[in-house]
């Protein structure tokens, strides 16, 4: 059942208001047990966080046109309805979405975790950018690879923008979080992955790296690239070779042409 609303002061939908530090503090984005919230736009977006098991806790439609994933939203979470007006002047958005919900965030797993489950990991550092997130996260799923270990400066997988680029692929892409990227390295590398650090000075060109059973593909900053531990601690370091005058590419096109090399042959 969808709750009518008329006024954009309405205290109930306060939450819809909040900036993405009001839904969840830089402590509970660092949380692994699931703390605070996150913002689901879209129905794509919001469908995918249902089907991912993220619970409800409310959400606002298009009261001419509410979408028809609104009825799941609605079984365990409160669901209001407005105009175009009302939710553009509530979400401070030009164009609003046709729906928007919050959810609790899900706990994630850890590193040891993933190392334990998993085959392929893309590891990043120091990626600040959700947008660029967001799109390592839809390359990373795409090619088939298996989750997402982010040192504790790069970018939330669950802000709104990162969400909205990887199409809501990151509330089901498992990813870790680590305050110490270089020990993540060492226990991945112990584990028995190989560690791909990819770097425009690389020795290796990517196209000469062999079929390997377990990966690591670790990525950084645009400007600065990869650390110092990270790339003394990869086994190889690999250049996708660049056209003459350019010296790199954007960091999510980067690794999605890396993920598709190095992924699982088909």
């Amino acid at each position: 059942m969808l709750i009518p609303v008329e006024d954009p002061s309405d205290p109930r939908l306060a939450a819809f208001r909040s900036r993405e530090r009001e839904l969840s503090s830089r402590p509970q984005r660092r949380s692994d047990e699931g703390e605070g919230l996150f913002m689901a736009e879209g129905d794509l977006v919001v469908e995918r966080a249902l089907d991912a098991g993220c619970v409800p806790v409310a959400g606002l439609v298009d009261a001419a046109r509410p979408p028809a994933i609104s009825v799941r939203v609605a079984e365990s979470a409160p669901v209001y309805a407005g105009g175009a007006e009302i939710r553009r002047l509530v979400m401070s958005l030009g164009v609003p979405s046709d729906i928007v919900a919050l959810f609790r965030r899900p706990p994630r797993p850890s590193v040891a975790d993933l190392a334990r489950r998993t085959s392929r990991l893309v590891l990043v550092e120091a990626v600040d950018n959700p947008a660029n997130i967001g799109a390592i996260v839809r390359n990373a799923a795409g090619t088939g690879w298996d989750g997402l270990v982010l040192d504790h400066t790069s970018a939330d997988p669950l802000a709104r923008r990162a969400l909205r680029v990887s199409m809501g692929h990151a509330v089901a892409f498992p990813h870790a979080r680590t305050d110490d990227v270089a020990a993540a390295v060492t226990q991945l590398s112990d584990a028995g992955f190989t560690i791909v650090a990819l770097a425009p000075g690389g020795e290796v060109e990517l196209r000469d790296v062999p079929a390997l059973d377990r990966v690591v593909l670790a990525v950084g900053a645009e400007r600065s690239g990869l650390g110092d531990a990270v790339l003394s601690a990869a086994h190889l370091r690999v250049r996708i070779e660049m056209a003459g005058g350019v010296d790199s590419l954007n960091v999510a096109a980067a690794t999605a042409i890396a993920c598709y090399a190095l992924g699982p042959r088909r």
